[in-house]
């Protein structure tokens, strides 16, 4: 068993039953580190979910790391962000056999996502019924105006290399 804990600078840490810490994470993003404020896993925990204090979700796939933790191979890969509030997410949840993901703002609001992909279905209180099969009608709450990242491997951080470049007096120049 592993554990999962969500931190103020943003960074997720997974710990080993005996307290030790066994990896680090943090959401690859274009905007800063911010306070992450929620945590949820699916069922068979294939897939890690966080939300944050400005409103975003993100998407961890852990099912390979978790069968062998020791294997540098077995790496963790970030799938997935998205806008899904103005403010911060208090509670997440993922539902495996439908596929989608619950959200709950400090603002009150509930939302319904499509968790493979982040696509928005609709709130909690709307007036028609949730469309869990139409996926393909790309739509936005109203205070959300980002569409999700889909992450892709090439697109990590990569370890910045150090050049020396020395200064050198070319006296021709």
């Amino acid at each position: 068993p592993i554990l999962a804990s969500a931190h103020e600078n943003g960074c997720i840490c997974l710990w080993s039953t005996q307290g030790n810490l066994v990896k680090e994470l943090l959401p690859f993003s274009k905007y800063p580190s911010v306070p992450l404020t929620a945590l949820c896993t699916d069922i068979s925990t294939k897939m890690l979910l966080a939300g944050s204090k400005e409103g975003h979700i993100m998407c961890w796939s852990i099912a390979s790391f978790l069968e062998d933790p020791q294997n540098s191979k077995n790496q963790i890969k970030e799938e997935l962000c998205w806008r899904a509030h103005s403010n911060e997410v208090v509670a997440l949840f993922h539902e495996e056999e439908k596929n989608v993901v619950v959200t709950a703002s400090i603002d009150g609001s509930v939302r319904l996502w499509h968790a493979m992909d982040g696509y928005y279905l609709g709130y909690f209180g709307q007036p028609r019924k949730f469309e869990l099969s139409d996926i393909h009608r790309l739509i936005l709450p109203c205070d959300v105006n980002n569409f999700p990242t889909i992450i892709k491997e090439e697109s990590k951080h990569v370890e910045k290399k150090k050049f020396e470049y020395p200064l050198m007096l070319d006296r021709d120049k």
